[in-house]
């Protein structure tokens, strides 16, 4: 039996005490399997694999279903066959991955600017800050959960609790699919039955070690004095597991360094040639820039147009502004500017992106010089508070509505350049 195969698992009644519980860990589930899935909604409830299918490949991922076979990632895919014969095998798609990572990532960032990435399918997030605006930890990954859901499709698990091994160690308890809050007085009766390799850094050799000497569960090796785990694991291991057994962790989320540039891009499902769409679609991804700029502090001062056209031409054209900015409106204005300068507004256009470079801290002690500035701000704030508590396209503006274009996708994501 997987133990990643969600049967051990645990969530949180509606009522617990969240107000310790300010670390979260989302961690998305089956992830490459649940995005393979979403172009193939027949085979949901079934038991799928990710993997190029060769005699020599490994297991990229499993679904739930697989998983109770005892399929696991990493694992030679011929092994996995054996054990689920009937499992159908999918090819990975790497880029598809990606840009669903953006997406959640996106969500993320929105909802409290303290994020740390951990891989492409997990973040710890920070939100004792966010109570303000949007409310308790429950609240805010309640929230976080429905999004992901409504805005790309897949589920996650969330795990709160007052440090992040445990926020972590919670967000596994609950898969499939569950929150599971954990207040920091009840951290201790929580971890202290669970199976020693349940501790973060316990790995396959060290849980042979630890259980030759009769340490099975968590609270085993909590009660074992710190020189005898010491002489067991090593100095340094010793410490941290009897740390982290007692629920130290003195870690805290560590957000990512300020992007060398964010941009939003899409693709059109054909290729457009009025002016006024590809404009409408600018002014959207305008607005979803700026969203990232305030919600990360930052601002730029560098405005960059991606143009992609039917013969798959591409070009890149920017324009660097007096003083920098995080405003939407702003980035549109000259983004547009930039479209007209082009020359190709009835070219049939496939792509179109922007994106905004020179990013620095936001403030900065300068005061605009664009006299409509605050009018803009005021209103992009009550945006900006709007889409946080209710969701992206709760409120948007009035040239975006009844805006029907197709497309490939809703975005590709916020761009990291370097």
């Amino acid at each position: 039996m997987s133990k990643q195969d969600g049967s051990g698992r645990q969530t949180s009644a509606v009522d617990v005490d969240d107000s310790t519980a300010t670390v979260l860990h989302v961690d998305m589930d089956a992830f490459f399997a649940s995005v393979e899935l979403l172009d193939r909604p027949d085979l949901r409830g079934k038991p799928v694999i990710v993997a190029h299918d060769g005699p020599r490949s490994v297991v990229t991922a499993a679904t739930y279903e697989a998983r109770k076979f005892g399929v696991n990632s990493a694992m030679p895919l011929a092994i996995a066959k054996r054990r689920c014969p009937q499992a159908i095998v999918l090819e990975p798609h790497f880029d598809r991955y990606s840009h669903y990572s953006a997406m959640v990532m996106a969500i993320c960032d929105e909802l409290t600017p303290s994020v740390e990435r951990l891989g492409i399918d997990e973040a710890f997030l920070d939100v004792a800050g966010s109570r303000k605006h949007i409310g308790s930890p429950i609240t805010v990954a309640t929230l976080l959960r429905r999004r992901v859901l409504e805005e790309t499709g897949l589920i996650c698990s969330v795990g709160a609790a007052a440090t992040k091994f445990v926020a972590k160690l919670a967000s596994s308890r609950s898969k499939p699919n569950g929150l599971l809050v954990i207040p920091r007085d009840e951290t201790i009766a929580f971890l202290h039955p669970l199976p020693i390799g349940a501790l973060w850094g316990v790995g396959g050799k060290t849980e042979e070690s630890l259980t030759r000497h009769g340490l099975r569960t968590i609270g085993d090796l909590a009660q074992s004095p710190v020189d005898v785990l010491k002489r067991m694991v090593g100095e340094a291991a010793g410490s941290k597991l009897h740390d982290l057994s007692w629920g130290i962790d003195p870690r805290e989320v560590q957000p990512r360094a300020v992007e060398k540039s964010i941009g939003h891009e899409v693709t059109f499902e054909t290729d457009v040639t009025d002016p006024a769409i590809v404009r409408r679609e600018l002014l959207r991804l305008s607005g979803m820039v700026a969203v990232r700029l305030r919600s990360g502090g930052a601002e730029g001062r560098t405005v960059v147009l991606k143009l992609r056209f039917g013969d798959f031409t591409t070009i890149t054209r920017s324009r660097t502004l007096s003083e920098p900015t995080d405003l939407g409106r702003r980035i549109y204005d000259e983004v547009s500017e930039i479209y007209s300068a082009v020359g190709k507004e009835h070219a049939r256009v496939r792509l179109v992106g922007v994106r905004i470079e020179q990013l620095s801290e936001a403030g900065g002690g300068q005061v605009s010089l664009w006299d409509d500035d605050d009018g803009w701000r005021e209103a992009e704030d009550v945006m900006d508070a709007v889409s946080a508590r209710f969701g992206r396209g709760s409120v948007t503006q009035a040239s975006l509505l009844g805006n029907n274009r197709g497309r490939e996708s809703e975005a590709r994501g916020f761009a990291r350049d370097g």
